[in-house]
């Protein structure tokens, strides 16, 4: 398989935009998400 020298750098961008990605869709969840999470652990140190 002939590959041409533009090719072999694709693959690295392409998971690059995928870790881009995941590391936005984390981001927005913890923004989202972050307040109930620490509800749940000060409800849980409040108990003890």
């Amino acid at each position: 398989m002939c590959r041409h020298k533009w090719e072999k750098g694709q693959g690295l961008i392409e998971y690059g935009m995928i870790i881009i990605l995941v590391a936005i869709l984390v981001m927005a969840l913890l923004l989202i998400l972050g307040p109930a999470v620490g509800n749940i652990f000060s409800n849980v140190i409040v108990q003890f």
